[in-house]
């Protein structure tokens, strides 16, 4: 391809050509791997004149619009509009029209060559101008739309305040909470996965502790008709719920049902409900095949009732219905066909792979489909409903036990090839890609997360509707949010499906200047303290810029190190963060201390060779007898986290209770704002819940505790270390 048109695309798609590793190594992305990304984005890479006559196609679409599609502002600043016209239009008055978000209307006249000229462009023969122009009022935070009189031209104006939400009790102590994974809550009454209801209880414990929060995995809507695509990662539709979390026990009419009662004391029944009680990994396939006919039953007795209550529930139903729109009808609609179509042939397994007359959601067969099986969708509607009422009465049972923040959420990166998103908004998505990490110290040979990128145009030209949506929905009965790979705000790695590995790809820009802005403004609205994990490769400055914003950054105990190799004392950790000891994608703290995670890695095949294993050892060898030293050197109130006479070499030393819960209490003196353990740490627990860069090669997202509720507690060790690392956080 000539280099001056290959540079033109580059810079038109926002792909980054150079970029410094995880190990701050300047590193360069080959010509072929970006011919190989503009090709996923659709661009003939093959003859030059085509690829000019697209890239003149997507230029002119931008420019022959006076009214960009969005603008985002800042609280308090001038308000500016830019007017992109061709030359002879320079002169030509146009007539604005303000609606804000309370519904007040202004107007005023502009001539485009009165404001500032601040960009020129030759497009097909014709000459472009753009110009800044400064609007005459000052408008509130929030959405508000400027038009163009007598035309269907029109921007979304959004006035972000500039900072996230900040609690003002932040200012008097520091919080902490507990991060877990929902489906891995053993209790004694649960079928075979955690469910809401056990969240409340672990709440009303653990405020009982001191705790200001639990932390959970992905919640998002994942496959009813293929239980074991059970990633929270890579989800159907992260605006939804996952209904597998549900207490079948907790819904209208558990109680008067007969139908249901005699389903639910069958003697088949009652013996599966044990069997997976006693299972040590959920069994997604045997829970869904449990609460699904369940759940089915409890719908068509709701559908049925006539008396006061049930019409209170109607009538809040229906509401919900109105409030879900067509996001909410597109994912019932799509789960009903699902199922309808994968009982038919498991190859079914998502609309890429359906009969071609079910691939668009707005085909004739589909609007056919919804009209015979308007109850089944109805029911998934239903399922929805049920679901976001027992995740509201979770966080209410927090607040009223008086955690600060209750629930934190946890918004994935991205969504499935085979989503509900995608099918419902093709456009958006780059399907010949996949987003994913370049090598780093988590994955050595770099991670395709199989999880398809949002093309950066699209989502300006839907007028960031999506992402408002995503935000809005996860704020919703949580105090927090955490926002998985946020460096997303910024730029994505794209791996072309192209490429032998995912080392293959490159970092494609996005417009973190609006996000940011966007995310300030649902953040306030919904008074929801947001927390970015800001892992892997971070380019110079973005930590300051989202700390700017009230972003709080997400710092992991093991890569906070100094320059000498030793830890950093928890004392000087950034207060604008969540300190963490490790997460779900590291080993438990025994695990670490045992190297499980190295072995485990090389059964699996992770490492590229036998000298990158070693490397790895040694470096954990190193490692653990520098936290012996930051342990025993470090003092809480004048006293060590160790008792005296412990060893002070890690040489044969294996991880103890001691040992585990004085790691916890040392970074419990941690001077960020939040700090977050977790459960498996408090337990002993071994196994780790996720091996980046596995699939099927280990079992994902499924192993449970190892104790369940009513037993853990009831622990006096485990209750005397919550109540420490309360009082510790108070100090």
């Amino acid at each position: 391809m000539d280099a001056a048109l290959l540079a033109e695309l580059i810079a038109f798609c926002g792909i980054e050509t150079e970029f410094n590793d995880a190990w701050g190594k300047p590193t360069r992305v080959s010509e072929t791997q970006q011919l190989e990304l503009l090709k996923a984005q659709g661009f003939d890479i093959e003859d030059d004149d085509t690829a000019r006559l697209q890239l003149l196609a997507r230029q002119l679409d931008f420019w022959q619009q006076p009214l960009q599609q969005v603008s985002v502002q800042r609280l308090g600043e001038p308000l500016q509009v830019s007017l992109q016209v061709a030359l002879e239009q320079a002169n030509t008055v146009i007539a604005l029209q303000l609606t804000c978000e309370d519904g007040q209307h202004y107007t005023c006249n502009l001539t485009p060559v009165d404001g500032e000229l601040t960009q020129v462009i030759v497009l097909d023969e014709v000459e472009y101008h753009q110009y800044l122009h400064e609007l005459p009022w000052q408008l509130p935070a929030g959405y508000h739309q400027l038009a163009i009189a007598g035309s269907a031209q029109q921007q979304r104006l959004i006035i972000t305040p500039g900072r996230c939400f900040q609690p003002e009790q932040f200012t008097r102590h520091k919080q902490w909470g507990i991060a877990l994974q929902l489906y891995a809550l053993r209790s004694e009454r649960n079928w075979g996965i955690g469910d809401f209801t056990d969240l409340s209880h672990t709440l009303s414990y653990l405020a009982s502790v001191g705790a200001d929060f639990v932390g959970l995995n992905p919640i998002h809507a994942l496959y009813p008709a293929m239980p074991e695509s059970a990633s929270p990662y890579s989800p159907s539709s992260r605006r939804w719920l996952n209904i597998s979390y549900i207490d079948v026990e907790a819904m209208p009419g558990f109680a008067n049902c007969s139908r249901t009662k005699a389903l639910v004391e069958a003697p088949g029944f009652v013996s599966q409900l044990s069997e997976q009680r006693r299972k040590d990994y959920v069994d997604y396939s045997g829970v869904m095949q449990l609460k699904l006919p369940a759940m089915k039953s409890l719908y068509q007795w709701f559908s049925e009732q006539k008396s006061t209550t049930a019409k209170d529930i109607n009538k809040a139903f229906k509401q919900f219905k109105l409030q879900g729109g067509d996001s909410l009808l597109q994912l019932a609609l799509y789960d009903a066909l699902h199922a309808h179509l994968y009982q038919q042939n498991s190859d079914y397994w998502g609309w890429p792979n359906w009969p071609e007359q079910y691939r668009d959601p707005a085909s004739d067969a589909v609007m056919q489909f919804s009209k015979q099986h308007s109850a089944e969708l109805d029911f998934y509607c239903y399922l929805q409903f049920i679901a976001q009422q027992q995740l509201a009465q979770a966080q209410q049972v927090a607040k009223n036990a008086g955690m600060l923040l209750g629930l934190y959420r946890d918004l994935a990166v991205g969504v499935s090839e085979a989503s509900t998103e995608i099918w419902s908004n093709p456009q958006l998505y780059c399907r010949q890609a996949s987003v994913g990490a370049p090598p780093d110290p988590l994955g050595p040979a770099g991670q395709n997360w199989g999880l398809p990128p949002m093309y950066p145009y699209q989502l300006y030209k839907q007028a960031y509707q999506p992402i408002i949506d995503l935000l809005h929905a996860n704020m919703q009965h949580a105090g927090a949010l955490r926002i998985d790979h946020v460096m997303a705000l910024l730029r994505l790695w794209w791996v072309p499906k192209s490429a032998a590995t995912a080392a293959g790809g490159a970092y494609v820009y996005y417009p973190i200047m609006d996000l940011l802005g966007i995310l300030a403004l649902e953040s306030q609205r919904n008074q929801a303290v947001v927390i970015g994990e800001d892992l892997g490769t971070v380019p110079d400055g973005i930590r300051e810029l989202l700390s700017d914003y009230g972003v709080y950054s997400y710092r992991v105990f093991f890569f906070e190190t100094a320059a000498d190799g030793g830890y950093i004392s928890p004392q000087h950790y950034p207060q604008q963060a969540m300190a963490t000891l490790t997460t779900h994608d590291l080993p438990t703290l025994i695990g670490f201390w045992h190297c499980d995670d190295l072995r485990l890695g090389k059964e699996l095949g992770l490492y590229q060779d036998e000298a990158q294993l070693q490397q790895l050892y040694a470096e954990r060898h190193a490692n653990k007898q520098r936290i012996l030293d930051s342990l025993h050197g470090h003092r809480i109130g004048g006293d060590s986290v160790l008792p005296h006479d412990y060893p002070r070499s890690s040489e044969h030393l294996g991880m103890d209770k001691t040992l585990n819960y004085a790691l916890q209490r040392h970074l419990a003196a941690t001077s960020s704002q939040l700090l977050c353990l977790q459960l498996e740490d408090a337990l002993e627990m071994t196994q780790p819940v996720n091996v980046p860069g596995t699939s099927s090669e280990y079992p994902n997202w499924r192993r449970k505790l190892s104790q369940p509720l009513e037993q853990w507690s009831q622990r006096e060790d485990i209750r005397q270390l919550f109540s420490d690392i309360s009082r510790i956080r108070k100090d």
